[in-house]
């Protein structure tokens, strides 16, 4: 049942402020599917290649979902953003496969210190969910100005795509162009390998390098071309006539993977009694002031039911079983903030519960953190506290995380943020992340200045105080935002509220196949 009044002012201006935030995320997502601008994506088409997106789209089943993942990466950085790389989850012959597209119309699709960390959390996402990973190759290798950020951690990539087809996994490198240096290991270490005609260029050391290197004046075809490769040193499997050929012949290779889900398939599906644009006028602007997450729960599960568990107890925290998508789950979500004791216990009991019943787990974030103060410490906040971190740090069903207001100090943790490896987490263009807010530390490091100066019997710079607040306010807020923070990949992706059903439908049917994980063993808590 919901109370919102969608008639109300409270309501109609938190509707305008996300749609101002929603404004703002558009354009950055512009910014990101525009590559390296106009000249770049027009000399790309005039050599006959398509872009990555399109590229992307000729593979997926005609009409089926692509779930982008962290197209704000590199956001507030000197690199473009979307870290010249498209990754996301789509469906291929049925098929639901990671897919990472180099964009080469952004520095030649070169890979700089985000491409690298977006990429690698796609393998990820592969691995943890046994999804086949789809390499859509076109590099120029890495930006060799920051190899010192990308050489050594680089070599993962290799190493995740030989432990993906140890693990069973396919991975297909459908190669449009250049892949070279350690580039060319992907198509090297990859299950299947299609090469375009006249466009792939694989080897270890191009024209320049060999010529260096030993003397010997090679010619490109030779070395490393498509035809050479299919022909001689048998690193492609198939020869493409153009990108359109190879994309057909990606599509056969996944089809004759014989991929089978290995989770539980959901259930009939139901829509919710409410209408997701309501979604808009929930969340506060000032994150300080409370909001039921109840609300948010009705527009996003099948049929707005939500089975509370625990409604009298603990009540800052909201914890009960839905179903999404047809889909079971269990829900956490932040209804005042703070974690007390009750809250702590209380999650801690309906984590361990949803791993005995195999149940997936779904944090709404809106929290500052656990409570601080005499009588909470002799309460036992900490041990209360650790113990619900305790089951999320060992709680082996999958989890996904989705940050809708605040998300300060370890509450973050208790509540699943990316250091506790949820399956996914998204954020609202609402949300704001740090270790707390931004006039609580400038005003603890005030505290902290005056105990200095007063420890050296100095007069404390009131002045210089009033100015150190309002700079660490500032770096603090723009740090916290969620543009930053993706831009960072602490999160897969910044998501219209509207989406949220969608979007943690794709991710649980994602989930689904993988297998059911073997039951969580939990540590010591401390009662």
């Amino acid at each position: 049942m919901s109370r919102l009044d969608t008639s109300g002012d409270d309501y109609r201006a938190r509707r305008a402020a996300m749609l101002a935030k929603l404004a703002e995320l558009d354009a950055e997502h512009a910014r990101a599917v525009a590559g390296g601008g106009p000249k770049y994506v027009e000399r790309h088409r005039a050599r006959g290649g398509l872009l990555a997106r399109e590229r992307i789209e000729l593979l997926v089943d005609p009409d089926s979902a692509f779930l982008e993942l962290s197209p704000l990466a590199g956001w507030g950085t000197e690199f473009p953003v979307g870290a010249s790389v498209v990754t996301g989850i789509g469906v291929v012959e049925g098929v639901e496969c990671v897919i990472v597209a180099n964009d080469p119309t952004v520095r030649g699709g070169s890979t700089n210190p985000w491409t690298l960390r977006k990429t690698l959390r796609a393998a990820d996402i592969a691995l943890a969910n046994r999804l086949p990973l789809i390499n859509l190759v076109e590099s120029g290798g890495a930006d060799l100005p920051t190899q010192k950020e990308i050489f050594i951690p680089g070599g993962r990539v290799f190493r995740n795509l030989t432990r993906l087809s140890a693990a069973g996994i396919p991975t297909v490198a459908l190669v449009f162009g250049s892949s070279t240096a350690g580039g060319a290991y992907v198509p090297g270490l990859s299950d299947h390998v299609v090469m375009v005609r006249e466009r792939a260029k694989v080897f270890l050391g191009g024209p320049p390098l060999v010529k260096m290197a030993t003397g010997e004046e090679a010619e490109e075809e030779a070395l490393g071309g498509a035809e050479m490769h299919a022909r001689v040193s048998g690193l492609a499997d198939h020869l493409a006539a153009d990108e359109h050929d190879a994309l057909r012949i990606g599509r056969r290779i996944v089809r004759n993977l014989n991929h089978r889900r290995a989770g539980p398939a959901p259930g009939p599906v139901r829509e919710p009694r409410h209408d997701a644009d309501e979604l808009l006028g929930i969340v506060p602007e000032d994150l300080r002031v409370p909001f039921d997450p109840r609300e948010v729960i009705v527009r996003i599960v099948d049929g707005g039911e939500f089975d509370e568990f625990k409604p009298l107890y603990g009540t800052s925290l909201v914890t009960g079983w839905a179903r999404l998508h047809g889909h079971p789950i269990g829900i956490l979500a932040n209804a005042r903030g703070v974690l007390f004791s009750e809250e702590s216990q209380k999650a801690a009991q309906f984590i361990q519960l949803a791993n005995q019943a195999r149940t997936p787990l779904v944090f709404l974030q809106n929290t500052t953190g656990y409570m601080v103060g005499t009588d909470y410490e002799q309460g036992g906040i900490i041990k209360h506290g650790s113990m619900m971190i305790n089951a999320v740090a060992n709680s082996t069903v999958p989890h996904l995380t989705v940050v809708m207001g605040a998300s300060y100090g370890a509450g973050n943790y208790g509540m699943c943020g990316r250091a506790y490896d949820p399956r996914f987490l998204f954020t609202w263009p609402s949300a704001k992340s740090a270790v707390m807010g931004p006039a609580q530390l400038a005003g603890v490091l005030s505290i902290v200045g005056r105990a200095a100066a007063r420890a050296r019997g100095q007069d404390y710079d009131e002045a210089g105080d009033a100015a150190m607040r309002e700079m660490v306010e500032r770096q603090i807020e723009a740090e916290s935002l969620p543009f930053f923070l993706s831009g960072r990949l602490y999160d897969d992706g910044v998501i219209d509220p509207r989406d949220t059903r969608t979007v943690l439908g794709l991710c649980l049917s994602a989930v689904g196949n993988a297998p059911v994980p073997e039951p969580a063993g939990f540590g010591v808590f401390r009662m």
